[in-house]
């Protein structure tokens, strides 16, 4: 059985909207910390926090389009990471992704790797606008780069968020050698554990307390 506990440890508690404000940060981290949740996820311009021990700092880059220059993701990571992000969820360029420019895709990816240093680097492919090959060969183009995780959404799409066959899709193409996080839409505890059935070993959550309150302790 899983556990309460258990399916915390996966969950990056997110707020992302472009109106958060401070104090809703600090709500946020409260919250997580109160949850027992792995991790914190802002915005790079919130940036620096203040955090328990028990949790870690993510931010993202070149959020939500993924359209950004490869160097403006670079330049962005680099920063968040000055200011104590210990992991990076960036968007790939959805446009070479749909000219099936995968040495390009690949590059994008790489840029930023290069200037994550030793930070973990997500790879957000927005999985819902993709055709299952687009996925198999953007996730193949992550692991190439360097990623140490692949995810399925920035929940900002139109196309929608998470879904188990894609969270499946990319588990059977990057096996066990990445992180696949899934992301975007999960809001009950059937959802999580779906996703977690499906191959997903991180979760992007802005409900997480009310995907929790499901789960037995």
């Amino acid at each position: 059985m899983t556990t309460r506990a258990q399916i915390a440890r996966l969950i990056d508690h997110t707020l992302l909207k472009p109106e958060t404000t401070a104090a809703q940060v600090d709500a946020l981290i409260a919250e997580a910390a109160a949850l027992g949740a792995y991790s914190v996820c802002v915005s790079p311009s919130l940036l620096p926090l203040e955090v328990p021990d028990t949790l870690h700092v993510a931010t993202v880059c070149g959020f939500p389009s993924g359209a950004h220059a490869t160097a403006v993701k670079a330049a962005e990571a680099a920063d968040a990471l000055t200011k104590g992000a210990e992991e990076i969820d960036m968007v790939v360029n959805l446009r070479l992704v749909k000219e099936s420019d995968v040495d390009a895709v690949e590059a994008d990816i790489r840029g930023v790797r290069e200037a994550c240093r030793g930070a973990v680097l997500k790879v957000i492919i927005e999985s819902a606008a993709l055709t299952d090959d687009e996925i198999v060969s953007t996730c193949r183009a992550a692991e190439a780069a360097g990623a140490d995780f692949v995810k399925t959404s920035t929940g900002f799409h139109p196309a929608g968020g998470a879904s188990t066959h894609a969270v499946a899709l990319m588990r059977a193409t990057v096996g066990d050698r990445l992180g696949v996080k899934a992301s975007g839409g999960i809001r009950t505890a059937a959802d999580a554990l779906a996703m977690v059935e499906a191959g997903a070993n991180r979760l992007g959550l802005s409900a997480s307390a009310a995907v929790l309150e499901g789960l037995e302790v």
